[in-house]
């Protein structure tokens, strides 16, 4: 074992988390031998292997290891252990132990798992004692002793518990947890969080570690939904195996009495009983019946089913992991971000919009070896701990100190977005100290990931779901940030499905050949026939629409819109779908997009509208028809609507650019909205 070289974090959490704080790379290196939990293996290094000496150390990993090969009982090895603790009378093990009250006895029995005997003797004294041996059960060093039951009227057994030793934090004190934290800065303190769960900061970007840190939230907050798809390997179901205690990963199939409520013997379900369930191949939900998918969907939203006569309600996070076959890209383009859950959750938009974060499973790499640290971390039952002390406090009023919510945001994103930041804030800033920029950086992300689910919701074709522009309001500026999706722009993909209305797809290009594609998309709300802008629009392209809008106001009447214009308010947002920040020239495109928007009638699927109008309302045609045409074909579009003015140009176009873009001209905005709405 090599020692190691303490670096100023590690000599930071030794110096504030003394004895609470272990050395990583003994845990890896001792687990490879020993298939146990990690939080019980950290526990027995926590107490064997502390300091920094390195003869210590290894006489302290000396006791771990035969500690483990003398007392922890391996599944397979259950007959001998009961051969063992019969020969000497009384031995001590590591297991799972569970216990259960049996009514026609009047008797606790007690189960241990890998020793594989449901019928030990346990003093009441321990069941009153740990009340998790009723509730799940818990790891334990257990003395057993062996002596014939010969008194026993009902069921015998030769195996009696004469201690026991919970492997989980005796007590905890939260303050102390919340005064360690203020010793670290926040950069130091995520960096440690990371380093807790085993891997090495450095190895990850500032996002990248904020979406490891975002697994752990349905630990810290209450009735919280999250769901992660992505590819294997990338470590979606650890922390629900290893890091915590209290959450259990179910692996298959399982029954309304088992995850619910039993009505023959009266008893709480896993939801009643875990902090958090998590389901690890959500696929597994379609081999379930349809009565739990009703059940859990009312559950996801209020925290409470229905069971007989009986309304019954629990504080279980629900958690949802499955694997992506295809590239993002493909997904994005070709269907939405729920295709690979099973066909049961997948069109069930009420249950869909019920959770609360989609966390981008994509964007985190498949496990190596160089991200894992050999530098100190909390000692993770600790940290679970700490996570789960923090469930019974709320933090979901953080965000109005400094800002409010945009106009897209509904009851049930509003509920979401808060419940992310409460759980976020509790794990990086426990102690209630932030700055408002921090504020700011949790509220971001969780606005995205909820904006993620809405967007799908949107690519479904419900217009119920067509606010996404999610956005917040800085309450002392009042400055309006608007926060997208990064796999939705960015990836120059024009949708063969209708939109919804009031969206349009509209390009041109600069001087210097570069094309802008852009989706324009429009909102309306009560009002007075004022635009009001929301993202992605600045310069000459927010000096188009502004003419553009302009022109409808000139125009209304003719139109045909006149009282709809008076009596509403226009809220406008362009999504660069290159992300390349080359403004569109989109006049004629946002007179489009609101004509849509007023008629509630989508455009043409896959069109694209070409061409700007100037301030007397006269047809801006494009410098350039090929790079436009050609983008627009690279990227789906199906036709374009272009400026009559342009048709010259043909003769520089290529035959098979032609063959699968259609040319559709106009000469005024006003027959460009009717063609691309199909009304001409």
């Amino acid at each position: 074992m090599e020692p190691l070289e303490k670096d100023n974090l590690d000599k930071i959490a030794n110096q504030v988390f003394a004895g609470r704080v272990v050395r990583k790379d003994l845990v890896r290196n001792v687990k490879v031998g020993a298939n146990v939990p990690v939080f019980v293996l950290e526990f027995l290094l926590g107490t064997y292997c502390t300091g920094d000496d390195q003869v210590a150390i290894e006489a302290g990993l000396k006791i771990v290891n035969s500690t483990l090969s003398e007392n922890f009982v391996r599944p397979d090895e259950s007959t001998k252990a009961q051969s063992l603790v019969r020969e000497r009378g009384k031995h001590m093990i590591i297991d799972k132990i569970k216990v259960r009250y049996d009514s026609e006895e009047d008797k606790y029995w007690a189960e241990l798992v890998n020793f594989s005997h449901r019928y030990v003797h346990i003093p009441e004294k321990y069941v009153t004692q740990f009340d998790r041996l009723l509730l799940g059960g818990i790891w334990a060093q257990v003395t057993i002793r062996h002596m014939y039951d010969e008194e026993a009227t009902g069921k015998k057994s030769p195996f009696w518990i004469e201690d026991i030793r919970p492997i989980q934090l005796a007590s905890f004190n939260l303050d102390e947890y919340k005064q360690g934290r203020k010793e670290f800065t926040t950069d130091e303190w995520i960096d440690f969080l990371i380093r807790s769960l085993g891997m090495q900061p450095s190895e990850f970007d500032r996002r990248l570690k904020m979406l490891y840190l975002l697994r752990l939230v349905p630990f810290c907050e209450h009735n919280y939904n999250l769901i992660e798809l992505g590819p294997r390997g990338t470590g979606k179901s650890y922390a629900y195996q290893e890091i915590s205690p209290y959450g259990i990963l179910l692996t298959g199939p399982t029954t309304v009495a088992n995850l619910f409520y039993n009505m023959g013997t009266g008893k709480m379900g896993l939801i009643g009983l875990w902090d958090v369930v998590g389901f690890d191949e959500v696929a597994d939900l379609q081999k379930m019946p349809k009565e739990i998918i009703t059940m859990l969907k009312t559950y996801c939203e209020s925290g409470s089913f229905a069971r007989g006569r009986e309304q019954l309600a629990a504080y279980a996070s629900i958690a949802m992991f499955g694997n992506t076959n295809q590239p993002i890209d493909v997904m994005v383009k070709s269907s939405h971000l729920f295709m690979p859950m099973p066909d049961i959750i997948r069109t069930d938009m009420a249950f869909i919009d019920r959770i609360h974060c989609y966390l981008p499973g994509w964007e985190i790499p498949k496990m190596q070896i160089r991200f894992f640290t050999s530098n100190y971390g909390f000692v993770v039952d600790y940290l679970a701990e700490a996570i789960r002390d923090l469930r019974k406090y709320n933090f979901t009023d953080v965000i109005d100190q400094y800002f409010s919510f945009g106009t897209h945001l509904n009851a049930r994103d509003v509920k979401a977005v808060r419940r992310t930041v409460s759980g976020m804030m509790k794990l990086l800033y426990p102690h209630g100290e932030y700055t408002k920029e921090e504020l700011a950086e949790v509220l971001e992300l969780a606005l995205e990931c909820r904006r993620r689910v809405k967007e799908q919701l949107k690519k479904m074709g419900s217009f119920e779901y067509y606010q996404t522009s999610f956005s917040y309001i800085d309450n002392e500026t009042r400055e309006e940030v608007y926060v997208g999706v990064p796999e939705e722009g960015g990836r120059g993909l024009i949708s063969p499905d209708p939109l919804a209305p009031g969206s349009v797809y509209c390009a041109s290009v600069d001087t210097e050949g570069k094309v802008g594609l852009y989706r324009i998309e429009v909102g309306m709300s009560a009002g007075t026939g004022k635009l009001k802008f929301r993202g992605g629009i600045a310069g000459s392209m927010k000096e188009s629409i502004q003419r553009a809008f302009s022109y409808i106001e000139s125009h209304k009447v003719t139109m045909g819109i006149g009282q709809e214009f008076d009596t509403s308010d226009f809220h406008v947002e362009a999504i660069d779908l290159l992300s390349n920040r080359i403004p569109a020239d989109s006049g004629v495109a946002f007179i489009t997009a609101v004509y849509s928007a007023i008629r509630s009638h989508p455009v043409r699927p896959g069109v694209v509208i070409l061409g700007d109008i100037s301030i007397q309302g006269n047809i801006k045609p494009l410098s350039s028809l090929i790079e436009v045409l050609q983008n627009t074909m690279d990227n789906g579009g199906k036709s374009a609507i272009i400026p009559v003015e342009n048709k010259r140009m043909f003769l520089e176009v290529s035959g098979d650019i032609l063959e699968q873009v259609d040319p559709i001209f106009y000469g005024d905005p006003i027959t460009a909205a009717m063609k691309a709405l199909g009304l001409h």
